[in-house]
């Protein structure tokens, strides 16, 4: 395979990108299949096809056939592109994934360490730029900034690794030292089917991404954490986990808490509220000790971070009235930050929320009696109806919270929520965190969580 990627002057699963002497990926989508474009690819100048055994191809075009084109594609874009920090952490989970990079992240620049950040927030780095990024880019893209990134100085790099990036093998070809598991909880069901089918996408990172000579750090809390083949560090409450949570009390403002590692315990003071940051929070310090990063360098370094946008990002706090906006879209996500919310809460605790259209159906009931038996205040709006009709989404959601709210405007919703709220009362804005849009149709409307919270906030109170 060396000797071919010698000859080929670019790599691509777009016709459209092709010019002469580039290598031509025909993958096969849920919409479109690849082979439909090999005759456009080759008018381009295609020299080279990666195609499934039996494809036919022009004669004058070197054909390489494989059982596997997405992950044959992936490997040789690795392979051509070349470079890439040493120092990769790749963390997968349902929740706690963008907290989790940018902890690490954060931790090493506390120490000195020029590194990036790559996720849901796109890429996050002192040292880089990167634009268009997605959560888990295509090969192509993602080899490219990898290389980019090197060129740079920047060594260390810590990023999500989604199901689906995972399933589609957008990640074969990274090399990372750390592999990291957060949790699982029902989530992507419209895609994966299944709870199994979902962990299978999530366990390759460990099964087939992460070297031999790697380390997986695990939440050993979580049942689908046990069942990982490989945990050289375990965290969490368990009796048999290496880095131990013994404790947790809430603050004012965030936390204390206490943590055993090898036999050594550290009491940690985090500016971040909620239990799950403690899980986030010992999962990036034990992804940097395995690194390789000194274990008191670490701990010393805890309670400086700081929170990710969107994730319980406070949006005003004014005459005894505290209001958040959280990207908690899944059943655990909402339950975790509502019951992280209640120990702050002197009143009430209201909480706006909604589903996604033409996503997971089965997880609307369960928000809704997450919602309805955590929050005393319920108002169901529209988040990202895309196609379907907002009406039914919130009746799905409504069939197990039926004294909440019904407002479909998510502006109006959150503008009541904000027309309520007493002294002592906590408003959580849920489902978007820092997505800019509101996705009607096909069409995304400009719409931002934390601005509309704040302007309804000092519109009420100021």
């Amino acid at each position: 395979m060396t000797g071919m990627i010698q000859h080929i002057k670019g790599i691509t699963s777009d016709s459209r990108d092709v010019k002469p002497g580039y290598l031509f990926a025909a993958l096969k989508g849920t919409r479109f299949d690849g082979r439909d474009y090999i005759d456009e690819a080759v008018k381009n100048g295609a020299t080279h096809i990666l195609a499934p055994i039996g494809t036919k191809v022009p004669d004058h075009v070197t054909m390489i056939e494989t059982n596997d084109v997405r992950r044959e594609f992936a490997l040789m874009t690795a392979e051509f592109y070349g470079e890439q920090p040493d120092n990769i952490i790749a963390v997968t989970g349902t929740n706690g994934k963008t907290s989790v990079v940018e902890f690490i992240r954060q931790i090493w620049e506390i120490n000195g360490v020029k590194s990036a950040s790559l996720g849901t927030l796109g890429l996050t780095s002192e040292h880089a730029e990167g634009h268009n990024i997605m959560t888990t880019p295509d090969p192509v893209k993602l080899h490219a900034l990898l290389v980019d990134l090197k060129a740079a100085g920047v060594n260390h790099l810590a990023m999500e690794s989604s199901s689906h990036g995972l399933h589609q093998y957008r990640l074969d070809g990274v090399k990372p030292r750390v592999a990291a598991f957060t949790n699982l909880s029902q989530d992507h069901l419209d895609y994966h089917e299944t709870m199994g089918d979902y962990f299978a996408a999530k366990a390759r990172l460990f099964t087939d991404i992460l070297p031999r000579d790697g380390y997986a750090v695990v939440n050993i809390d979580d049942e689908y954490g046990r069942r990982l083949p490989r945990h050289e560090l375990t965290f969490g409450t368990h009796p048999d986990a290496v880095m131990k949570l013994l404790s947790q009390t809430p603050t004012s403002t965030g936390q204390t808490i206490e943590v055993d590692y090898q036999s050594k315990q550290y009491s940690i003071s985090l500016n971040l509220i909620g239990s799950f940051q403690a899980y986030n929070v010992l999962c990036a310090a034990g992804c940097c000790i395995m690194n390789g990063m000194d274990v008191e360098a670490v701990m010393v370094s805890l309670p400086k971070l700081h929170g990710v946008k969107g994730r319980v990002e406070l949006a005003a706090n004014i005459d005894d009235r505290a209001a958040y906006i959280d990207y908690a879209h899944t059943p655990d996500a909402l339950e975790k930050i509502l019951m992280a919310l209640r120990p702050h809460v002197k009143g009430r605790l209201v909480c706006v929320f909604g589903a996604g259209g033409d996503r997971d159906k089965g997880k609307r009931p369960q928000m809704g009696r997450i919602a309805a038996e955590y929050a005393d205040h319920v108002i169901i709006t529209d988040d990202n109806p895309r196609t379907e009709n907002p009406d039914k989404i919130r009746d799905d959601i409504l069939s197990a919270c039926p004294k909440a709210e019904n407002i479909g405007d998510r502006r109006a919703a959150i503008a009541r929520s904000v027309e309520i709220l007493n002294a002592g009362d906590v408003l959580l804005v849920a489902g978007k965190g820092h997505e800019q849009g509101q996705i009607i149709g096909d069409t995304s409307h400009p719409f931002d969580d934390l601005t509309e919270t704040r302007k309804a906030m000092e519109a009420k109170f100021k």
